[in-house]
């Protein structure tokens, strides 16, 4: 659906994407993450031909792309980080307008559809202008999908929503997904991209760190896992002994509940209990607690770039 061959933009003396190699595959949700400035919304631009790269090699839906590719953009559907849909239209004129423009004959019955969805049947008559940036990025996922696309490209689509429009979004991308269409989503709302993604990419500087699968990415970072242990009891030389241990990062204690990081992906829990009962101790409960996404994130875009993306050069 979308592969990029070493993507570059630069602007002058700034890298804004750098040999970016991506591959989304049909039929899934991608997740396209990265800091502010790391060059998400510039291979968006390059993506739906806005803007052209520096150099490198970009095919979405099999094909290269130009700005006034109007088969293409037949194919595909967009939600920009700002909803545009700032008109004197109705909502429901605009809808219909852009389904005119992708030539679908008989767009109400869609319409229908995707207004009560989204919560915005009761204001379709209302002018867009005067809808809340919560409703005009509804109005924008509908105009994104009146036309039925096989392609759909989100920059932040929740922006703006309330939990509950978020759900409704959240709801309508896996409908979507579940009919067969492809889906690559840029947001900053970590937990939504946990929740839908299939695979996930994190970009820095412009390169791409990572591409897999949340549990890839734990797999990638097993040496960042954790424990979470309860005692009936923390003896007083205990935390000096875990903290010891050439397996325990970092100890840290919140009353009979010892939160420990640990250095290997190794099983370490039959250790770690021997250390615990020499001390006296008695354990109440153990469990590993699963890296989340933001922590991942976080993880993964402070350790060294080079060394991540697996360029030369690195440490």
């Amino acid at each position: 659906m979308i592969k990029t061959e070493n993507l570059t933009k630069r602007y002058q003396n700034h890298l804004a994407v750098d040999r970016l190699n991506l591959d989304v595959r049909p039929g899934e949700i991608y997740g396209f993450l990265g800091p502010n400035g790391a060059g998400k919304t510039t291979t968006i631009h390059m993506l739906l031909g806005l803007i052209s790269p520096t150099s490198g090699r970009l095919l979405v839906l099999g094909e290269t792309i130009g700005p006034y590719d109007f088969a293409f953009k037949r194919q595909v559907g967009v939600v920009a980080e700002e909803p545009i849909e700032d008109s004197k239209m109705s909502g429901w004129e605009l809808v219909r307008f852009f389904a005119g423009l992708y030539g679908v004959a008989r767009p109400a019955q869609r319409m229908d559809e995707l207004f009560h969805m989204l919560d915005l049947w009761q204001v379709r008559h209302g002018m867009a202008r005067d809808y809340s940036r919560g409703m005009r990025q509804k109005l924008s996922l509908i105009r994104a999908l009146i036309h039925e696309p096989r392609l759909l490209i989100l920059d932040e689509p929740v922006s703006g929503l309330d939990p509950h429009g978020i759900r409704q979004v959240r709801e309508i991308i896996n409908a979507y997904r579940q009919s067969g269409g492809t889906v690559f989503i840029s947001s900053h709302i970590l937990s939504e991209i946990e929740h839908s993604a299939d695979r996930i990419g994190i970009v820095h500087e412009g390169r791409l760190l990572i591409e897999d699968s949340m549990a890839g990415l734990r797999r990638r970072l097993a040496n960042q896992q954790r424990l979470t242990i309860e005692l009936d009891q923390v003896a007083p030389t205990l935390i000096e002994r875990l903290a010891a241990a050439p397996y325990i990062a970092q100890v840290q204690q919140e009353g009979r509940q010892l939160h420990l990081q640990l250095r290997t992906p190794d099983d370490v829990r039959a250790p770690i209990s021997r250390l615990i009962s020499e001390a006296g101790g008695v354990i109440v409960k153990m469990q590993g607690d699963e890296m989340s996404l933001e922590e991942a994130f976080v993880t993964i875009t402070s350790q060294d770039v080079l060394a991540l993306a697996g360029q030369p050069g690195a440490r």
